[in-house]
């Protein structure tokens, strides 16, 4: 069974908005006004990626990244043994600590591999400068009407 190939997006624009969530807004407005919004798509144009700087990487902070994520890693290993006989306490502490070394060690390669290139955290995603909300031709009309109704009682045109 093979996936449909995707179709550019059809409708008459009823709606032009310069963030997706006044764009969301009015279709939700339509909804509210018992619109069959199944007849309506919101479509971003002139799409951009943007990456948000949101700290820097250390060394420190690279270690310290490493061994938690090795401890619980080691956690998952250490109750995973801990079920086998002999059952035993002690296998969930070493594996917490072992898991935690290894990613201390690994942390610390990992950063000093980089040479300092990349040496922050970021978090990415697409944005649209304007977001158009398009409608089958049967039900714009109305569309319009209904959008222009919280247009006035928002007082954006």
């Amino acid at each position: 069974m093979s996936l449909p190939l995707p179709e550019p997006p059809t409708g008459l624009p009823v709606g032009s908005y310069p963030n997706y969530a006044e764009a969301q807004r009015a279709v939700d407005y339509l909804s509210d006004q018992k619109f069959p919004v199944e007849q309506v798509t919101i479509v971003g144009s002139d799409l951009r990626l943007v990456e948000r700087v949101t700290g820097r990487i250390t060394q420190g902070s690279a270690i310290l990244a490493g061994a938690g994520s090795g401890a619980w890693f080691g956690l998952f290993v250490g109750v995973l043994m801990s079920l086998l006989p002999p059952s035993n306490f002690l296998l969930i502490i070493l594996g917490v600590v072992i898991g935690a070394l290894f990613g201390l060690i690994f942390g610390w390669v990992g950063y000093r591999a980089t040479g300092g290139n990349r040496d922050f955290t970021s978090r990415t995603q697409v944005v649209a400068a304007k977001y158009d909300v398009l409608c089958n031709p049967h039900h714009a009309e109305e569309a319009r009407n209904h959008l222009a109704q919280l247009a006035l009682k928002t007082g954006t045109l």
